[in-house]
C-alpha cells in the first residue's frame, strides 16, 4: 500500500517588513555617525591677494602653528622637533604628500621658519602656505 502525500511545508522567509527593517538600519547609521572635521589650532590666518585653491585634499596634512607658537599636527599638540619624525613617516606611507603649512598672522615668523626648517630636513619640499583672500575695506 501506498501512501500520498497531501501537504507540503515549504520553507519561506516573511519578507514583509524587510524594508521597515532596512529603513530603520539606514536611520540609525545617520544618525550615529559623526563626521569630524580636521580642527587643529585656532589661527587667523595672513592675507593674499593671489591664492590658488588645492584641489586633492586626498594627499594633503595641515601643520598648525599658533600665535602662542603651539605646533599641531593631526590634532596633536608637538613640539617642533616632532615635526620632521611625524612628517617623515607621512611621507613613506604618501610620497605624494603635500604640508599645507596654516601659521597664525600673528606668530612669530623664527617659530614658523624653524617648522619649515624641519620640513626640509626630512625632505618634505611640496609646501603649500594657507592663506585668506584679501578682504574688501
Amino acid at each position: 500500500m501506498r501512501f500520498a502525500r497531501k501537504s507540503r511545508v515549504g520553507a519561506t522567509v516573511p519578507t514583509a517588513s524587510m524594508a521597515d527593517i532596512a529603513f530603520l538600519l539606514l536611520v540609525f547609521f545617520m544618525v550615529s555617525t559623526v563626521f569630524v572635521r580636521y580642527r587643529g589650532l585656532k589661527v587667523e590666518l595672513p592675507e593674499a591677494e593671489k591664492i590658488e585653491k588645492l584641489e586633492m585634499r586626498r594627499h594633503v596634512t595641515s601643520v598648525w602653528v599658533g600665535a602662542n607658537g603651539a605646533i599641531n599636527i593631526d590634532d596633536r599638540n608637538i613640539s617642533l622637533d616632532q615635526v620632521g619624525v611625524i612628517i617623515h613617516a607621512q611621507l613613506t606611507a604618501n610620497p605624494r604628500l603635500i604640508v599645507s603649512l596654516k601659521a597664525d598672522g600673528r606668530a612669530e615668523f623664527g617659530v614658523v621658519s624653524d617648522v619649515i626648517q624641519e620640513l626640509r630636513k626630512v625632505e618634505a619640499l611640496r609646501i603649500n602656505f594657507a592663506t585668506d583672500r584679501e578682504r574688501d575695506s
